[in-house]
């Protein structure tokens, strides 16, 4: 199926239920659909074909949802970017792929403009809330809707690329994955399904529609009838959560970054909290200690850990009855698809034995768009010659019964001593201490020792103390593994997209030094 029908069918199914609330807008289902066929429209009318890119630059808000259900019914690859992002990333997108249109913010007209001269590629402009800014050579958005242009008549095939989504970048450049309607469709569809999404849910989501855990709650709303509460951050979690409880939010995706702002916040009573059916959590598992925070605040949903990649979207989840048995694991592989922990010859490996993840299933990515190198080494023929497998660059522990738990990236564990040092192992020690709300560890380069561990501690209690993490550290982690040196930060450093970044942290360490 290809993805834009998805709300072509459920704008004929409920067309005056409410698709999506944005600030005080809200959005019904028929006027969803209405929208998103002017702006199709508009788009083919001024020159995109099918095949053609369309790069998306803006926050969450109702014109990125209009214009991602837009170019996906224009025919073209959908291209969504973080407006975090510095225009040296947008610059290699548009280098990278050359979209024929880039619609964008008119708050951001300054990043798109310096791109663009940087890549030397000058797409058509669209400009969302353009009240009063000058457009010059751009289109305002809101003329683009008012225009009634028909869609021409194509084949449908759900083989086509649907999205060309980049990597955080934070393991090197970032490479464009390139997601056929067939990708999305099957992995919305194993989301849908294992959260038991339907038209009664109102899910809320402050995470970014450029960053596939965001995407997918669009998607996912709109194949199950729900409502999506658009939150453009969630820089101000009282009025986020105001909003959940006011519109009566069921579910509620979230990273550790943002379990860790929950678990701190005080004042907060059940009266005035939505009721939530369910929480997601991806990324890192989260500490016990958050986990408890969650429940006391939510008494009634199900917790959901969670583990995917821009590749696959999802690769696994831990349903949450197993939760407290297994409060490390990210669960067992989606239903319909293979997740195994493989050793170096690609055999799978045996039960607590490190090894990479690789996964297969409907959901995987096609490749990576102009890197045919970087494809070869990701998706690889099995041994068995049995197909072709997604190799993730992450290290995995199966345990005796199955569920899959998370060592760290490929290229993140290096030698200290001559010993593997894995630092998401140290995170998860250091996030598990009293009075550590977030904490990151990270490598650098040192003459003796090839590299040198330290951390960065968002801290809850100011009474902490280095001697005091320390301490904690070497009771539960063999001597390489504690941080040189602990370092106290208001918050993390972090990718465009919202991620923890070790490559960041390591260097404003450099610099330091």
């Amino acid at each position: 199926m290809r993805v834009e029908t998805l709300l072509k069918d459920r704008a004929g199914l409920a067309p005056s239920a409410t698709a999506l609330i944005t600030g005080p807008d809200r959005l019904s289902y028929a006027d969803f659909d209405r929208l998103a066929d002017r702006l199709a429209g508009a788009l083919c009318a001024h020159g995109v074909e099918p095949g053609d890119r369309v790069a998306l630059c803006m926050d969450n808000c109702r014109e990125m949802a209009i214009a991602i259900f837009a170019g996906l019914r224009a025919g073209a690859t959908v291209v969504p970017v973080n407006p975090g992002v510095r225009a040296e990333g947008l610059a290699h997108v548009l280098m990278d792929c050359t979209p024929k249109a880039l619609i964008h913010e008119a708050r951001h007209i300054g990043l798109c403009i310096e791109a663009i001269a940087a890549a030397g590629h000058t797409p058509l402009s669209i400009v969302a809330r353009a009240e009063g800014a000058t457009l010059s050579d751009a289109i305002a958005f809101d003329a683009c809707l008012d225009l009634e242009a028909p869609l021409p008549a194509r084949q449908e095939n759900d083989r086509d690329l649907a999205f060309l989504i980049y990597t955080s970048g934070s393991s090197g450049r970032p490479k464009g994955v390139m997601m056929s309607h067939r990708n999305v469709d099957a992995a919305a569809a194993m989301i849908a399904d294992y959260l038991e999404n339907d038209d009664r849910d109102v899910v809320l989501s402050a995470l970014p529609l450029s960053f596939t855990y965001g995407l997918y709650q669009l998607l996912v709303a709109v194949r199950s009838g729900a409502t999506l509460v658009l939150e453009k951050s969630f820089a101000f979690p009282h009025a986020v959560l105001e909003k959940a409880h006011t519109e009566g939010v069921t579910g509620f995706p979230l990273v550790p970054t943002m379990a860790a702002i929950l678990a701190a916040l005080e004042g907060l009573t059940p009266d005035r909290l939505p009721p939530l059916r369910y929480i997601t959590n991806a990324a890192a598992h989260l500490p016990p200690a958050h986990i408890q925070a969650l429940r006391a605040l939510f008494p009634a949903a199900r917790i959901y850990s969670m583990y995917g990649l821009t590749e696959c979207a999802r690769a696994s989840f831990l349903a949450p009855e197993y939760l407290d048995r297994h409060p490390t694991s990210v669960g067992k592989a989606l239903p319909g698809t293979e997740a195994l922990v493989v050793d170096e010859d690609g055999n799978e490996a045996e039960a607590d034995v490190t090894g990479e993840l690789v996964i297969r299933g409907p959901h995987v990515m096609q490749g990576y768009w102009n890197s045919p190198e970087a494809t070869a080494l990701a998706l690889r023929d099995a041994p068995d010659r049995s197909g072709r497998r997604l190799h993730t660059g992450d290290l995995f522990k199966r345990d005796a019964e199955g569920f899959l738990h998370f060592v760290g990236r490929r290229d993140e564990v290096v030698k200290i001593r001559g010993e593997k040092v894995s630092p998401r192992q140290v995170d998860a020690v250091l996030a598990a201490c009293p009075g550590v709300r977030e904490a990151l560890s990270f490598t650098t380069p040192d003459p003796l020792f090839g590299h040198r561990l330290d951390a960065l501690v968002v801290a809850d209690d100011p009474g902490l103390t280095e001697r005091m993490l320390a301490r904690h550290c070497k009771h539960r982690l063999p001597d390489t593994m504690v941080p040189k040196s602990f370092i106290f930060r208001a918050e993390l450093p972090k990718t465009a997209n919202g991620k923890p970044s070790r490559r960041l942290a390591a260097m404003e360490a450099l610099k330091a030094s």
